[in-house]
């Protein structure tokens, strides 16, 4: 059963907190979470492998809601995992990659202190099940159940280490998703007065209705829209997302920036676009809120000095194109389009920016600071580092062949034929502003000169490079399968191009 991606790390918290002796609890609880993520990947694709090779339409983007129809945690709890549409395989897929990372870089940055891996690997556990239920869930107040879990789970890794900057961070990210938690339960409230349901199918169905129910309807988006963009750390809610990214452990920043957000704002808008319905109003809002989006966290990063901001302001110029391709989604071959570029770039942006802030580790590590004006020509002493950095660079850039070239071209595309060439050439632009802050980012930590300070660097250990050089390899294999992709998992988007 899909609910199994719930129950196994609630229960395997359960059995690492049981009175047995420390010692063993803490050896083992940063495996058992790795060895979770690793089943969780296979899962991702364990019904039909053979299939999956093939052109089928299991793979043409179906974002039907089969699984759990039914009302609250039942439908979730009925759920087979055969039944789980091709969106939650993604998710699932980038959930647990980001996870293993997560875990091989806690192996290194979180030093020898084993009762700090300990909790880490707890709060981990908590957090990868809360993501699951938020892809799993057909029913808002389900959903909103799981975004919690999510939330305050992220509040305690952030403050992992109890400093200032962290204690800063996570109460900044408390407050906002405490605001984003009363606009979500408000929009709740109002789809329930009109149906006194709080399934997906029964909120599409009162949105698609009569008059009256259509404006408290809209009352009821629109607050959905307030809170999803809190916890996505869309322009202009974004302001928790720098300081939450910065100031966190590596291994948090590695969850939060790879995936948490992705699933919390950005997957939760994906998804609900379909249950709201693609109406102009909510595609405009969209559009608008993408391109500001886009621009604004560009622009941000081009004046950051400490590596880890400068990431923070890209994540959230990058969310902006996925936002940006919901504009223009749709039941049409455009819209579908926009819809396969959305998912793509959501896949793509958890792997080229779990690998940057995966690095970021490294160098933090190695180095002893963030800050690019202190660093430079590093790459002689951290060549792997240094070389998977510019792959992820150059991917989040949108440069071909690699993986984010695709996913931005089918975005650009979509947008254009719909109508809106203004803002796709809006956000080919600012890809080009994102080439320029990684040009700068590469020239002053990786290249150049050899900073005095950094002559006595050497390369990350084996757990900083492993996950370097899985997520680089899928960057360029993702870029280079293309054609392939195409024909397959998206069949629509082939089809059309």
């Amino acid at each position: 059963m899909a609910a199994l991606l719930i129950v196994l790390p609630l229960l395997g918290v359960v059995l690492l907190n049981l009175p047995l002796p420390r010692r063993w609890t803490n050896g083992v609880a940063l495996s058992f979470a790795g060895v979770f993520c690793a089943l969780e990947v296979v899962a991702a694709f364990a019904n039909n492998i053979a299939a999956w090779f093939g052109v089928m339409s299991y793979w043409s983007l179906d974002l039907s809601f089969a699984a759990g129809s039914g009302k609250g945690l039942s439908g979730l709890l009925g759920a087979k995992f055969a039944d789980v549409d091709d969106l939650t395989r993604v998710m699932f897929l980038a959930i647990s990659l980001v996870g293993l990372c997560a875990v091989w870089v806690a192996r290194y940055s979180l030093g020898p202190d084993a009762e700090k891996r300990f909790r880490f690997a707890n709060l981990l556990l908590l957090i990868l099940a809360g993501m699951n239920g938020i892809v799993l869930v057909r029913d808002l107040f389900a959903l909103y159940v799981f975004l919690e879990i999510t939330a305050v789970t992220s509040f305690v890794l952030i403050a992992l280490e109890r400093g200032k900057q962290a204690l800063e961070g996570a109460f900044k990210y408390m407050v906002l998703s405490a605001v984003a938690t009363a606009l979500l339960l408000a929009g709740i409230a109002l789809l329930f007065i009109i149906t006194g349901d709080t399934s997906f199918a029964a909120a599409r169905s009162a949105l698609a209705g009569g008059a009256g129910a259509s404006k408290v309807g809209l009352a009821a988006v629109a607050l959905f829209l307030a809170g999803l963009s809190i916890k996505a750390g869309l322009v202009p809610f974004h302001g928790w997302l720098p300081d939450a990214y910065a100031s966190a452990p590596a291994a948090v920043s590695v969850l939060l920036a790879g995936i948490v957000t992705k699933v919390s704002g950005v997957y939760t808008l994906i998804r609900l676009a379909e249950v709201f319905g693609y109406s102009a109003p909510l595609k405009t809002t969209m559009l608008i809120a993408g391109a500001f989006s886009i621009v604004a966290g560009a622009l941000a990063a081009l004046a950051q000095k400490d590596f880890k901001r400068m990431l923070a302001y890209s994540s959230i110029s990058q969310v902006g194109y996925i936002i940006l391709a919901l504009g223009v989604a749709g039941p049409d071959t455009v819209g579908q389009v926009a819809i396969a570029g959305a998912v793509l770039h959501l896949f793509n942006h958890a792997i080229f920016k779990t690998l940057l802030f995966v690095n970021s580790a490294a160098v933090e590590q190695q180095a002893g600071t963030l800050d690019m004006d202190q660093l430079g020509g590093i790459s002689v002493k951290m060549p792997v580092t240094g070389t998977t950095s510019v792959l992820a660079m150059l991917s989040t850039a949108g440069i071909p062949p690699l993986s984010g070239f695709w996913s931005k071209l089918l975005i650009v595309f979509a947008v254009w034929k719909a109508g809106h060439q203004g803002w796709a050439a809006l956000a080919v632009v600012s890809s080009l502003i994102t080439l320029a802050y990684f040009l700068s980012m590469q020239r002053r930590v990786f290249f150049g000169k050899l900073s005095a300070s950094c002559a006595g660097l050497k390369e990350a250990g084996g757990w900083g490079l492993l996950p370097a050089l899985m997520l680089a390899a899928i960057t360029v294999l993702l870029g280079l399968g293309a054609p392939w992709l195409f024909g397959t998992f998206l069949l629509k988007v082939g089809s059309i191009l």
